[in-house]
């Protein structure tokens, strides 16, 4: 088994030190979704919930969720982020809204908890915005599909 870096030779938790990693441009870009009533789909698509543009909410909360995720996940280390993007794609059959993060750095370590932090709570800030008319709303999925840059190379989630 491979050994884990965030702990040290007692097992305790630490912050790994990649002071002396090189920077290289890393992306990565993460998946989920969020399933809904088709009534609360329509009622996203048709800019009548109350507490205004859904989309446009959760796009700024999952950009503003990368730029936090080293304040929420222990291990993670703050980063200059580069880039943030925020794709909310409607489906039908289940009915669902498809949530993608890509975020780019240019550093010493990943961003793949940051895009998976941008998918969590932009889904949250979608429930948060449309409870009112749906509190069975579920959000579920969230996954790595791509990351690339660094050591360990390249990875793609076969889906």
């Amino acid at each position: 088994m491979t050994k884990l870096s965030h702990l040290d030779d007692q097992g305790r938790a630490k912050m790994v030190d990649v002071s002396d990693k090189g920077v290289t441009r890393r992306i990565a870009v993460a998946r989920g979704a969020i399933h809904m009533r088709p009534a609360t789909l329509s009622l996203i698509l048709e800019d009548k919930i109350g507490k205004g543009d859904v989309f446009s909410v959760a796009r700024v909360a999952g950009i503003m969720a990368a730029k936090k995720t080293s304040e929420l996940i222990p291990m993670c280390h703050p980063l200059s982020i580069t880039s943030v993007e925020i794709d909310l794609n409607p489906q039908d059959d289940p009915t669902r809204v498809e949530i993608e993060a890509t975020v780019r750095v240019d550093g010493k370590t990943g961003v793949e908890m940051e895009a998976m932090t941008a998918v969590c709570v932009a889904g949250l800030t979608i429930y948060d915005m449309c409870k009112a008319v749906d509190r069975e709303m579920s959000i579920s999925e969230i996954r790595l599909v791509k990351k690339s840059g660094g050591k360990s190379g390249t990875f793609f989630r076969n889906e």
